[in-house]
């Protein structure tokens, strides 16, 4: 995918979550860090522009929520959460790429030790399927068909300089 593509996917994105939430008055959007948060942003971004609205918006650093922690090392390195209010919140959690599903499930339990939101949604850029947890995502950008040695980068311009999407094929 390209700049264009990408823009294209987020619109039709934008526009499915405010219909699956009947609105924006109980919406709060949080991405997972790293380019989840940009995603986020830009999503809120046209929803307030398309609704003249004001929602919430929040990011989760999943580190310590990982099931995998060990693995990281003694000292991870731990990014930045902040939510807002989720109580009774119809919460849409964002992410690049879902895959195994560990990562959403460790955002999951992240929200429920900040709130209980009455509804979470999860909405994904690319999703490229090999789940190992049973979670599915309700707004997806693309799905796409990929094996367990291939990689899916996405590429954001806050943070890489360019907007794009390449699968990487394993050897």
């Amino acid at each position: 995918m390209d700049d264009r593509a990408i823009a294209r996917c987020l619109a039709r994105m934008a526009s499915e979550i405010v219909e699956r939430a009947r609105g924006t008055e109980q919406l709060v959007i949080v991405g997972i860090q790293r380019r989840g948060v940009e995603l986020a942003a830009r999503l809120k971004r046209l929803i307030d522009d398309a609704e003249s609205s004001h929602i919430a918006f929040g990011k989760l650093d999943i580190t310590l929520y990982r099931d995998d922690l060990q693995a990281v090392g003694p000292r991870p390195m731990v990014g930045e959460t902040t939510l807002p209010e989720l109580d009774g919140k119809i919460v849409v959690i964002v992410d690049d790429v879902l895959y195994t599903g560990r990562t959403v499930r460790a955002a999951l339990d992240e929200c429920a030790d900040f709130g209980r939101p009455r509804r979470i949604l999860l909405c994904v850029l690319i999703d490229r399927g090999g789940r190992e947890l049973p979670i599915q995502a309700d707004i997806i950008g693309v799905t796409v068909s990929t094996g367990a040695g291939d990689r899916v980068d996405v590429l954001v311009r806050e943070r890489d300089g360019e907007d794009a999407v390449a699968i990487v094929r394993g050897t």
